[in-house]
């Protein structure tokens, strides 16, 4: 399982209404698994569907900050983070939060 959530650190809060996407990498071509858009806290629980069955291999999360800061009227730096990741055991959960500025950004694996 795969969950994110993205908190917006200029501004204190969660970051609601931006489209992420999932894509494993094979042979350096990305394949799309999934999309979703954060709630309004932020979080989307939910990219993976159920019958979707991850394997240990290399993925991508592409997070579409542009529009997000945009709305804010805020030009950002980065309109657009890619967080690469491997999974090494598809039965664990792994969460990859992205805590956001309009002019920098950071990741880890959460819990």
């Amino acid at each position: 399982m795969i969950t994110t959530h993205i908190l917006d650190l200029s501004q204190g809060r969660p970051a609601p209404g931006v489209r992420v996407v999932l894509a494993s990498i094979e042979d350096g071509h990305h394949i799309m698994i999934a999309a979703g858009v954060t709630d309004a806290e932020g979080r989307l629980k939910d990219l993976v569907p159920k019958k979707t069955k991850l394997e240990a291999a290399l993925y991508e999360l592409t997070f579409e900050t542009g529009p997000y800061f945009m709305s804010h009227g805020v030009q950002p730096f980065h309109p657009r983070v890619s967080v690469m990741f491997e999974i090494a055991d598809p039965d664990e959960h792994y969460h990859v939060p992205l805590l956001i500025s309009p002019f920098g950004y950071t990741t880890y694996r959460g819990s």
